[in-house]
């Protein structure tokens, strides 16, 4: 390994033991909740299943890191087309539980007279619910997928052919024009969450000056709430988004690819804390936690 290399390692570990520890905190924290109150409320389902997604897209992330670094040898391949399984699926799952979560604060918070909005409003847990099965149709029908069940890795005396026919088979899993086809759906439905929202905002912002009424009335505060949570996640997820296609352009080992491997695993780890602290009852939990550490 050269200096490159050492210094991505450092920071890709780094990021895997935070990412995994916030993660592991939010399911700790909302599963201690849930016990005390007897009562799981819809943003703490979400959140504790984007947590559990993000553990297992920082898994895949640092297979992929492994194998991608070291000798290439049997064992290498083995984790590297697992890795790229693990990323997948849980790639998958992790953009549209964020998705999910953005249509929520939206349709929680935004205030809106549209009778088909209205209708959403009430019916959002249905809607989310058929939303999240539907992609999950969407994930089980990506090209490729019927091949993970056909995955049978040789024995040592075949390993040249078998394992390199197994890669190609996982490689069309994480092929980057089906990631980018894929994922412009969701990028778009959390882009216009963020501008409905901002829509909503500057429309009570402007009902509260006609009333001659001042702008830091709750309702205000929970729109600037919102918007800093689904702002953050559309960066982030439009910066991982952008690192996976210049990863999937570039030579493996190459220091580009490296360094979008380090960016890229910013999105998982920072919109965990993003959710932390922009959760009243995560925060509070976090603070709670942090005072008995020192004490």
């Amino acid at each position: 390994m050269n200096l490159l290399e050492w210094i991505v390692a450092i920071i890709i570990i780094t990021e895997f033991l935070l990412g995994n520890c916030a993660n592991i905190f939010i399911i700790l924290a909302n599963a201690i909740n849930c016990i005390k109150r007897r009562k799981f409320s819809s943003t703490d389902r979400m959140i504790t299943a984007l947590a559990i997604s993000r553990i297992g897209l920082l898994s895949g992330m640092l297979l992929n890191w492994h194998s991608t670094v070291f000798t290439a040898d049997t064992y290498n391949v083995q984790i590297r087309a697992w890795g790229r399984i693990i990323w997948t699926v849980t790639n998958h799952f992790s953009n549209w539980l964020g998705t999910m979560l953005s249509m929520f604060y939206l349709f929680k918070i935004a205030n809106f007279s549209n009778p088909l909005f209205l209708h959403l409003k009430r019916k959002i847990e249905k809607v989310l619910l058929v939303i999240f099965l539907g992609t999950f149709l969407v994930f089980v029908s990506y090209p490729g997928m019927v091949n993970i069940k056909k995955i049978g890795w040789g024995s040592d005396y075949e390993e040249n052919v078998t394992l390199k026919n197994n890669l190609k088979d996982i490689t069309s899993l994480a092929d980057i024009h089906i990631f980018g086809l894929i994922n412009i759906i969701p990028f778009c439905i959390s882009l216009t969450c963020v501008l409905l929202l901002i829509y909503s905002l500057v429309k009570h912002l402007r009902n509260m000056k006609h009333h001659s009424k001042g702008c830091q009335d709750p309702s205000t505060m929970v729109h600037i709430k919102a918007l800093q949570t689904v702002i953050s996640f559309l960066v982030l997820y439009a910066t991982y988004a952008l690192c996976v296609v210049i990863a999937g352009w570039s030579l493996q080992n190459s220091p580009v690819f490296l360094l979008c491997m380090a960016i890229g695993a910013v999105y998982p780890i920072g919109h965990s804390f993003i959710l932390i602290w922009g959760n009243q009852k995560l925060k509070q939990s976090l603070l709670l936690f942090l005072k008995q550490v020192r004490c």
